[in-house]
């Protein structure tokens, strides 16, 4: 007969051997007490109900037979008979007693934990976690259980949930049978998350499937509000080489809203509006995210795959705990085919949020309030709602795309849309409300970290990519990248580096204020001192924050293509550009010809724009030497003389960036044909040329490429134009320093890509959607 150490076995005893007893959540949590606890893995301590518990549970009560009879007769297609289903089976578990063996265990179990204290208790399902099958959120979690009576009764909802809508449609879509499947409950003693943060890590990019970041979600209170996605919580980065070689990788951040937070009040959980000054500041500083990623590190070199990851913080003493591990399991089904999906044409944006995937959907809106109304979503339709939960994915399988007002990229809406291969854009704040019911949109979440709503039915097309080792080229074959968002996708594609990495886009989309505006915050109307505080919250001050966010975009960068090279073009906005950026009106002149005025190296000299210039000195030192990025190289445009471009160089060594210190590359934009004629001269005072094809083209033959009305005779291939490149690629190859061309060129004329190569160019870089094109083209010419 059993006895209560038969049900009951403390988490330190357990092992991933123990899967079939304990589940694959519990057996994980005694894994990393026995194994990782020497590598600074923090997991608190607790118990397991065994699946023979569960099972002697069942059979106590007669249910077992019941259930699996009410379920063999179950169509789980249909959502209403689902709903009713389980909501039966789980009033009669809730119902049932325990064993007295199974109470007194538990009993004596809870009271070895200390006199009353507050435990949280998590299902750990004996076919979960496994690294093909993903069971996240399908069974409950209970927070902040205090006294032995009310474990029993939450052991029993734990039990119960086993039956939830979601669970039970899964295991019939997987091929689990119900009577194969036992449930664990695993009590552990209380983190005190809800006076300090909690949040979920994945140690690959959710989105890409790239291995070498730990990302990192966090908001205030206890964990459930980032795990249901009721809060768009904070985001991290972190780069794991660059952490292994002990530097402070966090590589990129985003400031979440936090809008609520769930805390414990009188005796039980309640949710709040999180104070405004907390929201305004990240949940967790720099040092705490390092920790967390050297946590998550450890955690999966010790498992030997991706993890997916819940911790928290304990606010009372400070310490950040693992609270549960699974293997990740969405990027390791992928069976090395992959497809690309392209918006032909952007249309009117609706709204916007996190981009969850990488795919686009189109439909009619159906706006649904709660479960209840599930039975409305037709196959095809665009799902939009304030937030789901995991007993929703019977109805999101018939979606063409999900839209929510709340949520973060670790929330179980996301993760169940990325099983289900569903674009999803959540956390958009007010879809249900700019949305209305039946109309059509599109949805892409192919656009880099933001997911985007359009008006309609937009064109877009689907490639199907299989992964595959193509030969080395006859040249260097790199990539043209602005938007750092995309880099850890654009990564994955076969590439040398990254040939022009522009600066504009991490301005204009991530910082979006005229960088003089910050410098002069003080100057600034009340009104905009406003619009800059609420854009640089969470940043010590505002020229921290443009700093700091240049780095982060410049960082991020870098670390998807480390350690190849990463060629980062100074800005080279023109004055018209740089005065669209809030505040910048101010402090740019009105010119006739933008395209040939303040520009490039000469708006670095100027004394109106050099102490902006600075500031992209600080952010390149910062990420080369204190995140350790020695890839980076920097790029200087638009040089016009010889005097400017050794002033520049001049200017640049004054601001920490000498040429050859740290192995620091300085090339040059070979754009006007002043720096082909006196090659020879600039070449004394850079490594190297990277051509510009499109000023080139537009200064030897005088088009403005901007004009439609003489944009037909803009070709690279002019005549003249590729004397200009033969005598570029000639004189750096005299002089053996770096030669490689970044204007658009190669990529729209694959024959000028080959006659290039002929003409011993050292390197092209490519769009990245013609990489792979050009890359075969070389290796047949």
């Amino acid at each position: 007969m059993p006895t209560s150490t038969d049900y009951i076995v403390p988490l330190d005893s357990l092992s991933m051997a123990d899967v079939p007893r304990v589940g694959g959540k519990n057996a994980s949590l005694g894994e990393m007490i026995a194994n990782l606890s020497g590598a600074g893995v923090k997991v608190p301590g607790g118990f397991a109900t065994t699946s023979q518990a569960f099972w002697d549970f069942l059979d106590h009560n007669d249910l077992r037979a019941r259930i699996d009879a009410r379920l063999t007769a179950l169509d789980v297609a249909d959502v209403t008979a689902l709903a009713a289903a389980g909501a039966e089976i789980r009033g009669w578990v809730e119902a049932a007693a325990l064993p007295s063996d199974l109470e007194s265990g538990l009993r004596t179990a809870y009271a070895a934990l200390g006199d009353n204290v507050s435990v949280a208790v998590r299902s750990s399902a004996t076919a979960e976690d496994l690294p093909d099958a993903s069971f996240a959120g399908q069974q409950e979690t209970y927070l902040h259980v205090r006294g032995a009576d009310d474990l029993l009764l939450y052991v029993r909802k734990v039990f119960a949930s086993l039956y939830n809508d979601r669970a039970i449609a899964y295991r019939v879509h997987h091929g689990f049978a119900h009577a194969d499947v036992a449930l664990s409950a695993g009590v552990q003693r209380m983190v005190r998350a809800d006076i300090a943060c909690s949040g979920v890590l994945f140690t690959l990019d959710t989105e890409s499937g790239f291995r070498d970041v730990v990302f990192i979600t966090a908001a205030y209170g206890l964990g459930e509000t980032v795990v249901q996605g009721s809060v768009n919580p904070d985001e991290f980065y972190v780069h794991k080489p660059k952490l292994a070689e002990g530097f402070p990788a966090v590589v990129r951040r985003e400031l979440g809203e936090k809008a609520t937070r769930m805390v414990w009040r009188g005796g039980e959980t309640v949710i709040e509006d999180t104070p405004a000054d907390l929201r305004r500041q990240y949940s967790l500083t720099d040092a705490e995210v390092l920790e967390l990623a050297r946590q998550a590190m450890a955690i999966e070199a010790h498992y030997q795959r991706p993890m997916d990851v819940e911790w928290a913080k304990d606010g009372e003493t400070g310490e950040l705990f693992i609270v549960q591990a699974r293997p990740e399991t969405v990027k390791a089904r992928a069976n090395g085919v992959s497809e690309r999906y392209t918006l032909e044409a952007p249309g009117e944006v609706r709204i916007s949020g996190r981009a969850i995937g990488q795919k686009i959907g189109a439909g009619v809106v159906r706006q649904i309030a709660s479960p209840a109304e599930m039975n409305r979503v037709q196959p095809g339709d665009i799902l939009v709602t304030d937030m789901t939960d995991p007993d929703w994915e019977p109805v999101m399988k018939r979606a063409a795309a999900i839209v929510t007002n709340r949520g973060g990229r670790t929330c179980h809406a996301a993760i169940v849309a990325r099983e289900l291969g569903i674009p999803a854009v959540v956390g958009t704040g007010e879809a249900t409300t700019v949305l209305k019911d039946g109309e059509t949109v599109t949805v892409s979440c192919a656009e880099g970290d933001t997911g985007f709503v359009y008006a309609g039915k937009l064109r877009f097309s689907v490639e199907t990519l299989a992964s595959e080792t193509l030969a080395e080229p006859p040249v260097k074959l790199m990539m043209n990248v602005g938007n750092p968002e995309r880099a850890f996708e654009f990564a994955q594609i076969p590439n040398h580096g990254v040939g022009l990495a522009r600066l504009e886009f991490i301005i204009a989309r991530m910082i979006g204020v005229h960088p003089l505006a910050l410098l002069d915050y003080a100057g600034q109307s009340p009104e905009l001192r406003d619009e800059i505080d609420a854009r640089t919250a969470g940043y010590a001050d505002p020229v921290s924050f443009y700093v700091d966010k240049l780095a982060e975009g410049i960082a991020t960068l870098a670390a998807a293509f480390w350690p190849q090279p990463v060629i980062v073009r100074l800005s080279d906005f023109k004055s018209n550009e740089y005065a669209n950026l809030v505040g910048g009106e101010r402090y740019e002149p009105k010119e006739e010809n933008p395209m040939l005025g303040l520009r490039g190296a000469a708006r670095y000299v100027s004394a109106l724009f050099r102490p902006a210039f600075e500031l992209e000195c600080r952010a390149l030192k910062q990420v080369r030497e204190t995140l350790g990025f020695s890839n980076v190289e920097v790029m200087i445009p638009f040089v016009r003389t010889v005097e400017e471009c050794a002033t520049v160089v001049k200017l640049l060594e004054a601001n920490g960036l000498k040429r050859g210190e740290h192995d620091l590359r300085l090339i040059m934009m070979c754009e006007i044909p002043s720096n082909v004629l006196l090659a020879d001269d600039f070449l004394q005072h850079v490594d190297g040329f990277s051509i510009g094809s499109n000023d080139l083209t537009q200064l030897t033959l005088g088009i403005d490429r901007d004009s439609g009305l003489v944009a037909e005779g803009f070709d690279e291939r002019n005549p003249a134009v590729k004397k200009l490149l033969a005598e570029a690629i000639a004189a750096c190859n005299r002089h053996g320093k770096y030669i490689g061309i970044c204007g658009q060129g190669p990529s729209d004329h694959p024959d000028l890509a080959e006659w290039l190569v002929a003409q011993g160019i050292g390197s092209i870089s490519l769009n990245p959607d013609t990489v792979v094109a050009t890359w075969r083209r070389l290796l047949r010419h």
